[in-house]
C-alpha cells in the first residue's frame, strides 16, 4: 500500500527548503544581474565544472528521471534506447558544436548563423524552430510537475502548475542566467545524490550484483524483459527515434545557450566533458532503478498509480526507504522539473528579446536598459503561456511531448547549425528553408503518425507509419539546405564564411 496521493509532510518540508534556498540564490544573483550580458550569460563567469553540472541539471529532466525509470520498469530492456539516445548526443555537441558556438555567438544559437548570413530572415526562421522546441518541452515539464504535485502533496493539478510557473518566474525574472545556473547546479547534485542512494539501496538487496537483479526480473517476467522488441518493434522506427534523440541534443536552444556562460571555447568543451560524465552515470542509474522498481514494486502496482509508469522511481523510493525517502525523492523530482522549466523560459526569453526584438525589429540599436526590460517582459509572457499550456494539456503523455521536442530540434536547428559551421556553400535562403521545412515536416509527420492517429484519435491506422519522424524530417532538412544553397548560390556569403572561419574554429579574429 502506497502513500502516494496523500499529502506528504516530509515531501512538503523538502520542497519548501529547496524553494527557500533557491530563492536565496535568486536574491544574491539579482544584485549582479544588471546588464543583458549578466541576464543571458551570467557575465561569462561560470567555470567548466559549474557549467558541466548546470548542463547536466538542464538536461536531466522529469522525462529522464521519472520517464526512463518508468519505461524500463514497464517495458524492460527497450527503455535503454532513450538512455543511450540522449547520452550519445553529447559527443556530437562536444566535437562539432561547443567551440564554434562559443567562438562566434553571444546569447543564442542563431547568432552563429546570423554572423555570416543575412540577419533578419535567419533570426525569424531560427526563432520559429526554437520556440516550437521550447513550447513542447515546456508543456511536458509543466504537465509532469502538475501530476507529481497532485500525487505527492494532495494539491489540485491546476494549483500545482501555477506554483511551478510562479517560482520559475521569480528565478528567471530577478536572477537571470546566474540564478538559473546555480539552481541547476543544486538540482544536479541533489538528483545525482538521490539517484545514487536509491540505486545503492536497490542493489543492497541483491548483494550489490546487478546481474542478480536482472536474473530476478527474468525469473518474474520471463527472459524477454532482457531482450529488445517490447517497446520499439520496427528497426527503422528504432533508428529514427535514435537519430532524433541524438541529434536533437545538439539542437536544443536551452542547452546551446549554456555555452555562452563560460569565458572561452576551451572551457565550453571541458564543461561538455563534465556534463557527459555526469549524465552517463545518471542514465546507468536509471536502468538499475527501472529494473529495481519492476522487481521490488511490481509492474501492476506501478501502472495502477500511473498508467505510463512515471511514478516508478518515487514508488521504489518508498519501497526501499519508506515514507521519508519518498519525501526526499519527490522533492528532488520536483526540483528537477523546476530547474529545467527555468532554463527553457530563459532560452525562450532570449529568442523573443535578443533574436526578434533587438536584432530584427530594432536593428541592434536598443540600449542595455531597453534590452533588459524586453527580456524580462518576455520572461513574464512565457511564464503565463507555460502555465496556460500546462493546464490545457492536462493528462497528455509527457514522454511523447519530450520526444516531439527532440524531433523538432534535430530537424529544425541541427542541420542549419552544423552546415553553417562546416560548409562555406550554405546560403541564407538554404538555411531559412531548411529550418522552416524541418519544423513543419516534424510537426506534420508526427500528427500523421500512429502516436496521434491511432493512440490519441483512435483511428484504425495512420497516414505515416513511423512513430518518430526523425529519419525523414532530419534528412529532408539537410537535403533542402544543400539543394536550395546549390540552386541559388551567394558568393558574398561564401566569402563571409572564409572571413569568419579562423574565428569560428580557433576563436581568433581574422586578420588580412
Amino acid at each position: 500500500m502506497t502513500s502516494l496521493g496523500e499529502p506528504n509532510a516530509l515531501a512538503i518540508t523538502f520542497f519548501i527548503l529547496f524553494i527557500a534556498s533557491s530563492l536565496g540564490i535568486t536574491i544574491w544573483a539579482s544584485r549582479k544581474t544588471t546588464t543583458t550580458d549578466h541576464f543571458y550569460a551570467a557575465g561569462r563567469s561560470v567555470t567548466a565544472l559549474q557549467n558541466g553540472l548546470a548542463l547536466a541539471g538542464d538536461y536531466m529532466s522529469a522525462a529522464s528521471f521519472l520517464g526512463i525509470a518508468g519505461l524500463v520498469a514497464v517495458s524492460g530492456f527497450d527503455g535503454l534506447i532513450y538512455s543511450i539516445g540522449w547520452l550519445v548526443g553529447w559527443p556530437v555537441v562536444m566535437f562539432l558544436i561547443a567551440e564554434p558556438l562559443r567562438n562566434l555567438g553571444r546569447y543564442t544559437f542563431a547568432d552563429v548563423l546570423a554572423a555570416r548570413l543575412r540577419q533578419t530572415p535567419i533570426r525569424i526562421a531560427a526563432s520559429i524552430g526554437a520556440l516550437a522546441v521550447i513550447t513542447f518541452y515546456l508543456i511536458a515539464q509543466m504537465v509532469g510537475a502538475g501530476n507529481l504535485i497532485r500525487l505527492l502533496f494532495g494539491l489540485p493539478y491546476e494549483a500545482a502548475v501555477v506554483i511551478v510557473g510562479a517560482v520559475m518566474l521569480a528565478y528567471v525574472l530577478f536572477g537571470g542566467m546566474l540564478a538559473t545556473t546555480w539552481v541547476q547546479i543544486v538540482k544536479a547534485v541533489l538528483l545525482l545524490g538521490g539517484a545514487t542512494l536509491l540505486a545503492g539501496l536497490v542493489l543492497a538487496r541483491f548483494s550489490f550484483n546487478p546481474l542478480a537483479l536482472f536474473a530476478e526480473a527474468s525469473d518474474m517476467y520471463g527472459a524477454e524483459v532482457l531482450s529488445p522488441g517490447r517497446l520499439v518493434t520496427d528497426p527503422i522506427d528504432a533508428v529514427s527515434l535514435g537519430l532524433a534523440l541524438m541529434l536533437g541534443t545538439a539542437g536544443l536552444p536551452h542547452i546551446l545557450m549554456r555555452f555562452y556562460t563560460v569565458r572561452d571555447a576551451k572551457t565550453a568543451r571541458t564543461s561538455v566533458g563534465y556534463a557527459t560524465a555526469f549524465i552517463g552515470f545518471f542514465y546507468l542509474l536509471t536502468f538499475v532503478l527501472g529494473f529495481g522498481a519492476m522487481v521490488i514494486i511490481g509492474r501492476e502496482a506501478i501502472t495502477a498509480v500511473d498508467a505510463g509508469g512515471n511514478m516508478a522511481a518515487p514508488l521504489l523510493a518508498e519501497g526501499v526507504g519508506g515514507t521519508p525517502f519518498l519525501g526526499f525523492i519527490s522533492a528532488v523530482a520536483f526540483a528537477t522539473i523546476l530547474a529545467v522549466v527555468a532554463g527553457l523560459t530563459l532560452s525562450g526569453a532570449a529568442t523573443l528579446s535578443h533574436d526578434l526584438w533587438v536584432s530584427v525589429f530594432r536593428g541592434d540599436k536598443a540600449d542595455q536598459r531597453e534590452q533588459l526590460v524586453v527580456a524580462r517582459s518576455a520572461t513574464v509572457l512565457l511564464a503565463i503561456v507555460s502555465i496556460l499550456l500546462g493546464i490545457t494539456f492536462k493528462g497528455q503523455n509527457v514522454a511523447y511531448m519530450v520526444g516531439l521536442a527532440f524531433a523538432i530540434a534535430a530537424s529544425a536547428n541541427f542541420p542549419a547549425l552544423v552546415l553553417s559551421i562546416f560548409w562555406r556553400g550554405l546560403t541564407t535562403r538554404g538555411a531559412q528553408f531548411s529550418m522552416i521545412s524541418g519544423t513543419v515536416s516534424a510537426l506534420v509527420l508526427i500528427f500523421l503518425s500512429p502516436t496521434i492517429q491511432v493512440d490519441v484519435l483512435g483511428n484504425a491506422d495512420a497516414w505515416f507509419p513511423l512513430r518518430n519522424p526523425g529519419i525523414v524530417s532530419i534528412s529532408l532538412s539537410f537535403a533542402v539546405a544543400i539543394g536550395v544553397s546549390l540552386m541559388w548560390p551567394a558568393a558574398s556569403e561564401a566569402k563571409r564564411f572564409d572571413e569568419l572561419e579562423r574565428q569560428l574554429h580557433l576563436g581568433v579574429e581574422h586578420v588580412d
